[in-house]
């Protein structure tokens, strides 16, 4: 609830602070005191439209801050902890400051904030009727959530919400596919020449590296076959090592008997160096035997290196990588095989889907027309004590084009009032009279007030233009509001100041230079004297004091 407003250089208001309590709060004064000012300063602390006028004479700017105490957990508190707003412990602060030159700046527990984000959150603290053109009971937008709300709809709202949801998701799932689909299709025929091309060469794992190093030895054959040749010639011919070894242990062999065996480990070496000479002669003789000159084994060996290598460039991968690439087109091809039917199965899922959802959407409409049945009773039980009974109101239910279905379903709820038999009905917010619209949004609020619990509600000369009986009767339901919300009335009725718990009194009072409007808390006595001015006028006499001391005994403490 509101339990801080101060204001600085306002208009007639230099400078005011007050404070706020619980239950039903009421302001009076005379005709032109301020009363509207009072208003007017709220109404730039909630975010309202700020217009230059609202400076003082002489102020360089305006400021009004406004204080709300909030349960911890509140709606509003956890909105702005998505801004990255840090909550504080006196309470919630809204506060704007306004130039002479008419711009302004906003802010939330000292946070500078949009003057949007402050209008949003106002809005959720704080309900106005009778002086703001966008009060909340006007906002036809709000209808449809106020009548799910008084009619107790939740449960069919998350019925229709998670139908809507497996609908969209449905139908998204089928747009891709169809998407893809479509792609795929453009891309068939890429897809199919690309796929025979790495098949038709059906690369192997390491091909490159063996084919590169055929390649490389195949281009140097003459010069290593030359070499090899110069080697074997080297081994066997007249001269070679292998004759040289075989005549060295001939001699040796000879007269090894009379060397007494110094001559065994020369022998053993050379009959080593024999057998590994052999053998090198022989592995010779097999490379020289593996060595391929023909040009064209060169050549393929050339032509299927190149293609290997051209066609991972292509494909922008290496070429041991190139069955992969195969593997992907063929998932690719399957695809546009098997993707018309899978395309036809999302198409048959988003068809259940938008069934369920309009079978929900539905059944929520018949809940809607019944709960509307309901509000539309029990306002016209409100309208008659309130001098409206002439009055219809109707809430008037219409189908949403399909592009406008969505997770509360497919109705658009307005309310409507014909405030005289015969007169065509229209939306609320289209009555002229401000007291009778005042008058209407009372009977609403008195209907929806569990329904929408905005924690302070605020109500602009709603009894303007009846008394008596009319008079009682408001104030007995802003009486019954407050026991649920913290309702603050400015008044010229002196039944409906008599309902109040708190009472303030607003006037002028002469300074230098100027007039200022100054707010003053009543006592007991104060509040007696005050509804009798209300009730006798300018001169208060005994006989006014006593009914006012009977307006304050019937209305109890």
């Amino acid at each position: 609830m509101l339990t801080t407003l101060s204001i600085r250089d306002v208009v007639l208001i230099g400078r005011l602070d007050l404070s706020f309590h619980a239950g039903l709060c009421v302001l009076t004064g005379e005709t032109g005191s301020g009363k509207s000012i009072l208003l007017d300063a709220l109404g730039l602390a909630l975010g309202m439209r700020a217009e230059a006028r609202l400076v003082r004479h002489g102020a360089d700017q305006a400021s009004v801050t406004a204080v709300f105490d909030l349960a911890a957990g509140h709606p509003v508190l956890e909105t702005l902890k998505g801004h990255a707003i840090p909550g504080l412990e006196d309470g919630l602060v809204l506060r704007r400051v306004l130039g002479a030159d008419g711009r302004s700046k906003a802010f939330i527990n000292d946070q500078p904030v949009s003057v949007q984000l402050l209008k949003e959150t106002g809005a959720a603290l704080v309900d106005v009727h009778g002086q703001f053109e966008n009060q909340r009971l006007l906002n036809e937008g709000a209808h449809r959530g106020l009548l799910d709300s008084f009619g107790g709809l939740s449960a069919g709202l998350k019925k229709t919400g998670d139908a809507h949801k497996v609908w969209k998701d449905a139908a998204e799932a089928r747009i891709r596919a169809e998407a893809e689909m479509e792609a795929a299709g453009r891309d068939e025929e890429f897809l199919r020449h690309a796929l025979d091309e790495i098949t038709g060469l059906d690369p192997k794992p390491g091909e490159e590296t063996d084919l590169a190093r055929q390649r490389t030895l195949m281009m140097h054959g003459e010069q290593l076959v030359a070499a090899m040749n110069t080697a074997a010639e080297e081994l066997r011919g007249d001269g070679g090592a292998l004759r040289s070894l075989e005549a060295a242990l001939r001699e040796l062999e000879r007269v090894a008997g009379k060397a007494d065996g110094r001559l065994a480990d020369t022998l053993d070496a050379l009959v080593r160096a024999q057998s590994e000479t052999t053998e090198a002669d022989a592995l010779l003789e097999t490379a020289a035997a593996g060595m391929d000159l023909d040009p064209q084994s060169l050549e393929h060996a050339e032509e299927r290196l190149f293609a290997l290598r051209a066609l991972a460039r292509k494909h922008s991968t290496e070429v041991d990588n190139l069955a992969g690439v195969a593997e992907d087109l063929a998932a690719k091809v399957r695809g546009l095989e098997d993707g018309g039917a899978r395309l036809a199965e999302l198409i048959v899922e988003e068809s259940q889907a938008r069934e369920t959802y309009e079978k929900a959407a539905q059944a929520l409409s018949r809940d809607r027309k019944k709960a509307a049945g309901k509000l539309d009773q029990a306002v016209a039980k409100e309208l008659k004590p309130l001098k409206l009974e002439k009055a219809k109101f109707t809430t008037v239910l219409d189908g949403l084009p399909e592009d406008a279905w969505g997770p509360e379903g497919r109705d658009k709820v307005v309310f409507h009032v014909a405030t005289n038999p015969g007169a065509p009905a229209g939306p609320l917010g289209k009555i002229s009279s401000g007291g009778e619209l005042a008058r209407f949004t009372l009977a609403l609020k008195a209907v929806l007030a569990e329904a929408d619990p905005v924690p302070t509600l605020v109500f602009d000369e709603v009894d303007a233009g009846v008394g008596g009986a009319v008079a009682a009767a408001v104030g007995e339901r802003l009486a019954g509001l407050a026991g649920r919300a913290q309702v603050l009335v400015v008044t010229h009725s002196p039944q409906v100041a008599a309902k109040g718990r708190h009472h303030w009194l607003v006037s002028k009072s002469d300074a230098h230079p100027g007039v200022l409007t100054t707010v003053d808390a009543l006592s007991d006595e104060g509040r007696k004297e005050e509804i009798a001015r209300m009730l006798a006028g300018a001169k208060i006499t005994d006989e006014a004091r006593a009914a006012a001391d009977s307006l304050l005994e019937s209305a109890g403490p």
